[in-house]
């Protein structure tokens, strides 16, 4: 394969046409889960570990978890075209959402981001309204199914969000 720009590939090249015919079709690479966030004090960054440390009890061994203010932003977008669930969790930030997850969800949906399951958790305490500006960001993808069920955390995790991770998890093992 010679390609206009990179390497000349001689070698494994069923290996390099398989990956392009994923990538060309927007088929996840792998079976897993992407998490990525934002925290502003801390509380949606616990949630996000607490519900990884849910699904790694169910048996889910494939998950990443990136936070998107410290992450480098192509890294995470590299990885969430590789598996096939994505969950955001951020927060609402002066009445629209926190500015690397804003960035996060345009890199995605500029390229076409299609055929993946995406979970929502929303951290707020009033006018709270990122998981509806994050769903509708990807109002004009292809085949993106929203899991159930949104999580709403009011500041800081309580019983019922707990709850709410856990049935999420169970819907992430699947």
């Amino acid at each position: 394969i010679c390609s206009l720009h990179g390497p000349v590939i001689n070698e494994e090249v069923e290996k390099y046409i398989s990956l392009y015919q994923k990538w060309a079709s927007y088929e996840p690479e792998e079976d897993g889960i992407l998490i990525a966030y934002t925290s502003v004090y801390g509380n949606t960054r616990k949630a996000v570990y607490l519900l990884k440390d849910m699904l790694k009890e169910r048996g889910v061994e494939n998950i990443r978890c990136y936070d998107l203010a410290r992450s480098d932003m192509s890294e995470v977008v590299a990885q969430a075209f590789r598996y096939s669930k994505l969950v955001l969790a951020t927060t609402t930030y002066n009445g629209g959402l926190f500015p690397a997850m804003r960035e996060f969800i345009n890199c995605l949906t500029e390229r076409e981001f299609q055929n993946r399951s995406v979970a929502l958790i929303e951290n707020g305490s009033w006018a709270s309204v990122a998981g509806k500006l994050m769903k509708d960001k990807f109002e004009n993808s292809k085949d993106i199914t929203f899991m159930e069920p949104f999580v709403k955390i009011l500041s800081a995790l309580n019983e019922e969000n707990r709850k709410q991770l856990e049935i999420l998890s169970i819907e992430l093992s699947k």
